[in-house]
């Protein structure tokens, strides 16, 4: 395509309004502003699309066309999880979330709020009853940077430069964090015992008067729940650090919250409340804390709130609590930037959190629970595969040792796909030291008949 092609619908694709911007920013050239971009990031060839414009019918078209070689995890059994989950979405949640009070107005101020403000803090406060923590902020990107921003959090609080996350920790969360953490603090790992728990007397060797926060994820990444949660937080106490425990909402119906053992801050990824699995969306995070002033000035996100107005019994709806601390008043001195997130998801999330409720909650979990067990027992019946690598008692997921069967996970799940079965996620790369392993997700949405159709073609597949 002509460089100096003007788009219609792009007014600043003009070559001169180009020009003037260049001259504005101070370079001579756009190559200049990419300059900064690795070369081996840079794509220099031209991409396969028509040179000339085409209609509006003829791109969705070809979209369609390309999108439909793609398998969704609705369209087979699937068994991936590892951060974005396959639960069951009902109807009303996309039902109310594509109103267009809620999609017009995801992000705004008060001048485009029709319902938007009271959905939040409804989310924010049945959240924090979840977590049975006193503070919850608004939607931020997604579970991983609510982590990021935990720990940035620690490190504001105290000045100290060390925070000690598990050694069973997801690569994806683990770089999200030490994006967050690049240049003002070290991430330093703590080895797992024999159950897959965090090993007490590694942490205790590693916390330092350096150590600003210590992070437990429960469940873990691996599926097993942590069960020294009190433990953890004295001694991460006890050395003068901050306890940040990242949990998954769903397993809240039968675990015990967080705040319950020691959490002073709380972070959760929310695409299990109500959120369909999508590739790079879906997503939605939160951070709650205890009532402490300290910790709550620090957080990076709105604070929604509530207060009476002049009509009697009247509540007026606000993200403006504690607004001096945000960057859209002090600009460079703010502790952290934020900006347009995932409010949609996030009232998402509370449309789910209220029509299932406490027992609603619970039921769901319990289902898991019991679908897990009877997946792990139909997989330990099958020669060379065994279910029992952690000895903690599982949540939703767990690791399939594959190594007895003289067969990769990649040969296996190839052969799963080919039987309508989307395998477990591969651990060989992310954990060398597991060998052949695969990450199994199982749900509410897996009936009896996938369980054993998963076993059944698993069997066959290693003849």
């Amino acid at each position: 395509m002509n460089k100096d092609f003007v788009h219609r619908f792009l007014p600043n694709s003009a070559p001169e309004t180009k020009r003037r911007m260049l001259e504005v920013v101070g370079v001579s050239d756009v190559e200049e502003i990419y300059r900064e971009i690795p070369e081996n990031c840079r794509f220099r060839g031209a991409l396969n699309i028509p040179q000339e414009p085409v209609s509006e019918f003829e791109v969705a078209r070809y979209l369609k066309k390309a999108l439909s070689k793609n398998v969704a995890t609705d369209q087979m059994i699937s068994f991936l999880g590892a951060g974005c989950w396959n639960h069951y979405v009902p109807a009303v949640c996309d039902n109310i979330n594509t109103r267009n009070e809620f999609v017009t107005a995801y992000s705004g101020s008060e001048y485009v709020d029709v319902g938007r403000q009271q959905s939040l803090f409804e989310t924010a406060s049945m959240l924090g009853e979840l977590l049975d923590m006193d503070v919850v902020g608004a939607p931020v990107y997604d579970g991983a940077s609510a982590c990021g921003d935990a720990m940035v959090m620690a490190y504001r609080a105290s000045g100290r430069k060390q925070a000690l996350v598990p050694a069973t920790i997801g690569e994806d969360k683990l770089d999200a964090i030490r994006l967050y953490s690049s240049g003002w603090f070290e991430i330093v790992q703590v080895a797992a015992n024999a159950s897959g728990q965090m090993d007490l007397d590694d942490l205790r060797a590693k916390i330092s008067p350096d150590t600003a926060a210590v992070l437990i994820e429960n469940p873990s990444y691996l599926g097993f729940i942590e069960e020294q949660g009190q433990q953890i937080a004295d001694i991460a106490h006890e050395g003068g650090a901050l306890f940040i425990v990242s949990v998954d909402p769903v397993s809240l119906g039968v675990l015990t919250p967080p705040g319950q053992y020691g959490a002073d801050i709380a972070v959760l990824d929310a695409q299990p409340l109500g959120m369909h699995q999508n590739c790079g969306g879906g997503q939605v995070g939160f951070i709650a804390c205890q009532d402490r002033p300290e910790i709550i000035n620090l957080m990076p996100c709105w604070l929604y709130t509530a207060a009476r107005t002049v009509v009697e019994g009247e509540l007026a709806y606000s993200w403006h609590a504690l607004y001096d601390r945000m960057f859209y008043v002090i600009r460079d001195e703010a502790q952290s930037f934020t900006g347009t997130s995932a409010a949609l998801w996030g009232i998402t999330a509370g449309i789910y959190l209220s029509l299932l409720g406490s027992y609603g909650l619970e039921k769901v979990g319990r289902t898991i629970l019991c679908n897990l067990h009877y997946a792990k027992a139909a997989l330990n019946n099958i020669p060379g595969v065994s279910t029992n690598k952690f000895s903690a008692a599982p949540f939703k997921e767990f690791v399939a040792d594959f190594n007895g069967t003289g067969k990769t996970v990649a040969q296996i799940n190839a052969a799963l796909r080919e039987k309508g079965i989307i395998g477990g996620k591969d651990l060989s790369r992310e954990f060398p030291d597991f060998g052949q392993a695969a990450l199994y997700c199982v749900t509410e949405v897996h009936t009896k008949g996938d369980l054993d159709a998963l076993a059944a073609a698993l069997v066959e597949v290693l003849k």
